[in-house]
């Protein structure tokens, strides 16, 4: 049959408009979140975020309780090595999160994980023998972050601790909840250091471990500072580093006043006073003479939210009548 040329009309131009109608509009991008993008350096390693870490590891202890006092264990995907037990406070959200490893795990076990970011409170988390560096993590598309108590320069302070928490906060894109965390801080450590006002300091040497030399704390930890907020000096202020060896000999010749034991490990706190107290070439320390022993644990003496509380808790054994 054949159509008469003006019903075709209608069809025609019906094609031709719908050809030449505007384009549909583009859906509007998407918003930063806010406080993002977000650049820090840290170690000398700079990072830009463009949102928060999703797929967060953390290995040591302390950076992982920094995370958890956040209240980011929703962000973590796993975690590793811890030196004592997690804070009762934490203990719900920490037994929240897959451990990978009961010190550090492999690299494949880190990479099977499938982590975005990796927080590392020690160098040796990123220890490239183990093909953990932060290079190697970066090629693999991983940012990471290495706690600034170990970043190469200066001696670290509760002032770092206080920058460490607010940067991670922001890193999350929760810097109200680091904000609130270094107020309560700063208050704890100011009124330890109102107590203490006026006290005399008393020379600490701590005792972290060792038998033929004494593994103790130098001047480049926050340890070093923690006892100096707590009404103590540190016989090994001038070792330049946050843990290393010093000798017996020496130990003796600083004539500490007080030992300062770093409870972690298989060794007990009481086999660490044995081993003190039965080596005769230190019977003439003051310490040792005067059996003063004051006990911290280990995660209380490194750069986490430990370290306000723990500063009040040492003073209290270097000057119990304050």
């Amino acid at each position: 049959m054949t159509w008469p040329r003006r019903a075709l009309l209608p069809a025609a131009l019906a094609t031709l408009l719908a050809g030449c109608a505007a384009p549909a509009e583009r859906a509007p991008e998407a918003k930063p979140a806010p406080g993002f993008p977000y650049t820090v350096s840290n170690c000398g390693v700079k990072t830009t975020y463009q949102a928060p870490p999703k797929r967060a590891v953390t290995m040591n202890q302390h950076v992982t309780e920094i995370m958890l006092a956040l209240g980011l264990e929703k962000s973590l995907v796993g975690t590793a090595y811890l030196d004592d037990a997690v804070l009762p406070a934490y203990r719900a959200a920490y037994d929240s999160v897959p451990v990978l490893a009961k010190e550090y795990p492999s690299k494949e076990a880190l990479l099977a994980a499938n982590p975005d970011f990796v927080y590392g409170g020690y160098s040796t988390a990123f220890a490239a023998k183990d093909g953990r560096s932060r290079d190697d993590l970066k090629r693999s598309g991983i940012d990471t972050r290495l706690n600034t108590e170990y970043c190469p320069s200066g001696a670290p302070s509760v002032d770092d601790l206080y920058r460490e928490v607010d940067e991670i906060g922001r890193t999350f894109g929760v810097p109200d909840r680091a904000d609130t965390w270094v107020r309560e801080a700063r208050t704890t450590v100011a009124a330890t250091e109102k107590r203490l006002k006026g006290t005399a300091p008393v020379s600490v040497f701590v005792y972290d471990s060792g038998d033929k030399t004494a593994f103790t704390a130098g001047g480049k930890g926050i340890g070093n500072d923690l006892i100096t907020r707590a009404g103590g000096r540190n016989v090994f202020a001038d070792l330049d580093k946050a843990f290393g060896d010093a000798t017996w000999e020496q130990v003796v010749a600083r004539k500490p006043e007080v030992v300062v034991i770093y409870d972690y490990g298989s060794t007990t706190v009481e086999q660490k006073k044995k081993r003190l107290l039965d080596d005769p070439a230190l019977k003439d320390v003051p310490a040792i003479k005067n059996r003063r022993f004051a006990v911290m644990p280990l995660s209380d003496t490194v750069l986490g939210v430990r370290v306000p509380a723990a500063v009040d808790k040492l003073a209290a054994q270097l000057h119990p009548a304050r």
